[in-house]
């Protein structure tokens, strides 16, 4: 006579084998009526868990690596306290390794949270899938978050980064600016690329000026936003607005007109990517890209304790608001845009 399975007490549950199979380990990711269903359907049909499977179970470390591009950048830093926190609510601890917008230094993290064996691992990564192929080919269970590698078949939770940029290049063209500069994230990353063609969408759709140099290709951390501002202000015809697409070139960029005596608001219109508390402090306040960071940070560790269970969690994608604020004034009548 065949023996009972944990797939006879999930059906008999009427839920997944992963829930079942958590709720039988002790997991506190259940909800209680799931618990109720298993332990009933257990009973009934008198299952009884395999003691060495039990225990190959019992191997889990209660760790997770946080994989994140810059720890200087506020938006990650907030990442970063999000999933800690969540993560502790489920008794799980994390290790965290700073890649420093380095695919080699992030490949070096990759190897130690491996080896390390780490029950799973929320990553924004860089570079191509050939840098992931640990990752990629299941040897941990792995979700990223903010940025994707492109065709691969991960549970993510990103933003709408597109939606983002489309919105503050509306905004920008209605207050009649048609030269807006853009300050681009680099090209090895989906947050860099999806932001630049949305911002050259957006620019086609709105009748803005096209012109090439309008762009330039930055790398997500302030020195490439001053020089980027440098490079925008510096033009034979300048632009009226600036979009810098992340905080770190945001405040690169804020700095360089400073020191150049631009009034950010009367002289240049800008607009900042990801709403951090600094940016609400300056005079004006700049108007920016916003998303939920902490939502984001939460939702990745309930993705990745839901594949760790051995489910097949979906992608999830927060929405983008554009907050109005006093940087993105009406272009002054007369002024050339």
């Amino acid at each position: 006579m065949r023996s009972t399975t944990i797939k006879d007490v999930a059906k008999a549950a009427g839920v997944s084998a992963a829930t079942a199979s958590r709720v039988l380990s002790g997991h506190s990711a259940t909800s209680e009526d799931a618990r109720q269903a298993v332990r009933k359907a257990a009973a009934d049909l008198g299952f009884r868990p395999n003691a060495q499977a039990r225990s190959l179970r019992k191997t889990s470390t209660q760790t997770i690596g946080l994989l994140l591009p810059d720890v200087r950048n506020p938006f990650f830093a907030d990442l970063a306290h999000a999933v800690e926190q969540r993560a502790r609510e489920f008794g799980y601890l994390t290790l965290f390794g700073n890649a420093n917008e380095s695919q080699q230094q992030q490949d070096s993290y990759l190897d130690v949270m491996l080896s390390q064996r780490v029950d799973g691992l929320i990553a924004a990564p860089q570079g191509e899938a050939r840098h992931l192929t640990g990752l990629l080919g299941g040897e941990v269970p792995t979700v990223f978050v903010d940025r994707v590698v492109d065709g691969a078949e991960l549970p993510s939770v990103t933003a709408d980064n597109t939606g983002g940029i489309a919105d503050a290049v509306r905004h920008l063209t209605a207050l009649g600016h048609a030269r807006i500069g853009y300050i681009a994230g680099p090209q090895s990353t989906s947050t860099g690329r999806e932001r630049l063609q949305a911002y050259r969408a957006a620019v086609a759709d709105t009748g803005a000026d096209a012109d090439a140099s309008l762009v330039y290709l930055g790398d997500f951390q302030s020195a490439s936003g001053a020089a980027g501002a440098r490079h925008l202000l510096d033009l034979p015809n300048p632009p009226s607005a600036l979009l810098a697409a992340d905080s770190l070139m945001s405040i690169g960029a804020v700095g360089v007109c400073n020191e150049r005596g631009l009034a950010i608001g009367p002289d240049l219109a800008f607009v900042a990517y990801d709403d951090i508390e600094a940016f609400t402090l300056l005079n004006p306040a700049l108007t920016v890209i916003a998303h939920d960071v902490h939502a984001m940070g939460r939702l990745a560790v309930d993705l990745l304790l839901a594949e760790i269970a051995g489910e097949a969690p979906e992608s999830v994608v927060l929405p983008s608001t554009l907050i109005i604020r006093g940087s993105t004034p009406p272009l002054p009548e007369g002024n050339p845009a």
